[in-house]
């Protein structure tokens, strides 16, 4: 026994020692088969197509045994300890979030620091005494089960809460006494891509669901209606009234709003991932009265922001890509009237708070706040601190009061009341982060793509950087579905930051940063212009000497995460390591999971003869070369990931392996019990950033100054 422990520890030691000399990794077989495709006539081999099946044995034993070579690779770095550390300590600050008041309370989130979960609070005042409402933290010993959304009763005696487990898409709906914390018996299931809203009453509240599954392989799949429900306060959920769904069209998707003033419901009908909608109204004062399609030629995006009578009030860029303002008559619906034009700057947002619409402009990718009155007459604007991001703003026609939070690459998110009256803003909840923000600075400049589109990218680092193409650099980018990547404070950048790195952020094609042309400038037949803007990024920052490609990592989530898979596909040459997460990497068949069905009205379809073309010529699991040289790549993703599939990162990550010809390790990191990453765990975070950061440290050759 003691020589087969000995023998099993000095092969532990030797193989710590090969991985700390960066020689040739062994990597893990994967169940492999001789699948072949077909598409339009072009065979396309899938040899991993077994991965796909995260809960058959084989893919369990390669998981294992990927995770055991990466987490083995990582605990051979000395300075790992001291990552996790600074990081850790950098979390550790009071985080809140935007308040918003509901029948005489307020009510607001916090977390102390290193907390799962944030908390729940309500109280009478701001500042003042308030008291839990409800602390996600102790509903699981692992902190994976996450508060989803709320809804309070127009009273402000009830809540509707929304619950979802490790980073899971699926939601289960409470009612919780908000006077004594108590749960009532209420319960419903099934809940996906949906708020709750009370009617006026508090009677009930309306909601969206999909039938119970009926199997754990249709669990995995929501290509099944979408309904609108209202359920009763009292009863059971298989009681529940059936408001509204659409059998001739499965791939709608229902969300229900109840008006300030109780009147209407306004049904929001989507298709997919599409921007166009469709609104719908039902009149909830009349008995069984229909459903009214009001905006029913799903030809621009039409955003409710309220409604005073018949007359509806909307944001949308119907005839103005940059979006406006607009009332609409229900009664005589064809005749649209604009109230706020269209700007140069697009309107990314608006509020009816105060008898004034606050309407939020991107300006540059930076936030800028205006007011107008409900007769669209300009009416000054907000002013905020610098070069970021404002939201919040939310509130009732007649509060007097408003809140929002204010946040930069370099200041942690700061919470402001606005008051109405008077126009001016003060602080509510300052954090205070071990972080000098003052040593940092953050400049914005617009660099040529390929096509020589201006494209804007933010580039964060610390005062006195010296342009000698020798600093580590972060380049980040999202490039998709009209999101727009705006400043934003984050512990995980600041460590990043700390380490002597420097964090770029660039604003691509495909985004929503300068409206609905720039979106559909990267999408479907044109989406390679999201990858050579991010690559172009690249290669400006190390033309003008900010890195150098042994320096420079690219990072990407999701979308941002196929982009990633992109870039490096397309130009391994370029880059120093790379980190895709939870990516869209097998663009063939996408939509064939979860909700990816609804992704192809920014990806197209490989079912659709043209879009197949494009899509093959980027798709980063199909355009892995043998025998080439990749650099340093850490693939990270979840088992049970129900938004992006992890087949997707499972088969790039084996595809890449197998593919690799030079000495860079090519990693995946698997975590268990989580999802795609809304309400992931803090210590789970933590854990995930300290590792990609000490694989960069690695791969990249940095310094730690700490």
């Amino acid at each position: 026994m003691k020589r087969t422990l000995l023998t099993f520890a000095a092969a532990s030691l030797v193989a710590t020692l090969l991985l700390a000399a960066d020689k040739p990794f062994v990597y893990p077989q994967p169940p492999k088969s001789d699948q072949v495709d077909d598409f339009f006539g072009i065979k396309v081999a899938d040899p991993y197509r077994d991965l796909e099946n995260a809960d058959s044995e084989p893919t369990k034993k390669w998981i294992e045994a990927e995770n055991k070579l990466t987490f083995d690779y990582l605990a051979a770095i000395p300075e790992r300890k001291k990552i996790n550390e600074k990081l850790t300590a950098l979390w550790n600050y009071e985080k809140y979030t935007v308040p918003f008041h509901e029948g005489g309370r307020y009510f607001f989130s916090k977390n102390t620091g290193l907390q799962n979960q944030n908390v729940l609070f309500t109280g009478a005042t701001l500042p003042g005494e308030a008291k839990v409402l409800l602390d996600p933290n102790t509903l699981s010993k692992d902190g994976t089960v996450a508060l989803s959304g709320t809804n309070i009763t127009d009273d402000g005696k009830l809540m509707a809460y929304g619950l979802a487990v490790a980073g899971s898409d699926w939601q289960e709906w409470k009612v919780r006494e908000i006077e004594t914390g108590k749960d009532l018996s209420d319960d419903v299931q099934w809940v996906k891509f949906s708020a709750a809203s009370w009617k006026k009453d508090g009677s009930g509240f309306f909601y969206s669901r999909y039938d119970a599954p009926a199997s754990a392989d249709q669990l995995k799949q929501t290509n099944y209606f979408h309904k609108l429900y209202f359920h009763k306060l009292g009863t059971i959920q298989d009681k529940d009234p059936l408001v509204y769904e659409r059998k001739d069209h499965k791939d709608w998707n229902f969300n229900g709003q109840v008006t300030e003033d109780g009147r209407f419901l306004i049904l929001n009908v989507s298709q997919g991932t599409e921007q166009k909608n469709r609104i719908f109204y039902k009149d909830l004062q009349k008995a069984d009265s229909p459903v009214v399609e009001l905006l029913n030629k799903q030809d621009a995006h039409y955003g409710f922001l309220g409604c005073e009578g018949n007359v509806f009030w909307f944001r949308t860029d119907l005839g103005a890509p940059k979006c406006r303002i607009v009332a609409i008559d229900i009664t005589k619906p064809d005749n649209i009237t604009t109230l706020v034009p269209e700007a140069p700057d697009p309107l990314e947002n608006a509020e009816v708070v105060g008898d004034r619409f606050i309407a939020s402009y991107l300006k540059d990718a930076h936030s800028a706040v205006k007011l107008f009155e409900l007769s669209g007459k300009a009416a000054g604007e907000i002013k905020l601190p610098g070069l970021g991001t404002a939201s919040g703003f939310q509130g009732k026609r007649k509060d007097t009061e408003t809140f929002y939070s204010y946040v930069s690459f370099t200041e942690p998110l700061t919470i402001y009341r606005y008051d109405l009256k008077t126009g001016q803003s003060s602080v509510l909840f300052q954090p205070k982060v071990d972080f000098k923000s003052d040593d940092y600075a953050t400049e914005q400049v617009f660099y040529p793509s390929k096509d020589g589109t201006k494209v804007p990218v933010f580039i964060t680092y610390r005062k006195g950087l010296e342009k000698n193409g020798n600093n580590p650099t972060m380049l980040y980018a999202y490039g998709g579905f009209d999101i727009s990547i705006t400043p934003s404070f984050s512990p995980a950048v600041a460590t990043w930051l700390q380490m002597g790195g420097v964090y770029a952020v660039a604003n691509l094609r495909g985004g929503g940063e300068y409206g609905e042309e720039w979106h559909l400038a990267g999408t479907k037949l044109r989406k390679q212009n999201v990858f050579d803007d991010f690559i172009a990024a690249g290669e400006w920052l190390i033309a003008n000497k900010y890195t150098s490609t042994p320096k420079l990592a690219i990072s990407g989530r999701s979308n941002g995460g196929l982009l990633v898979g992109a870039a490096l596909t397309q130009r391994p040459d370029l880059w120093g390591a790379t980190l895709p997460a939870v990516g869209v990497m097998d663009m063939l068949r996408f939509q064939k999971f979860t909700i990816g069905w609804a992704w192809t009205s920014d990806f197209g379809s490989s079912e659709n003869k043209d879009e197949f073309a494009a899509i093959y010529k980027y798709s980063p699991l199909h355009n892995i070369k043998p025998g080439t040289k990749y650099p340093p790549t850490l693939v990270t993703t979840a088992d049970h990931d129900d938004r992006v599939f992890p087949g997707h990162s499972f088969k790039f990550a084996a595809t890449l392996q197998a593919a690799q010809a030079g000495p860079a390790p090519t990693l995946i990191r698997i975590e268990t019990r989580a999802g795609h990453g809304a309400g992931k765990p803090t210590s789970k975070i933590i854990e995930e950033t300290a590792d990609q950061w000490t694989f960069l440290f690695k791969n990249l050759q940095m310094k730690l100054p700490f």
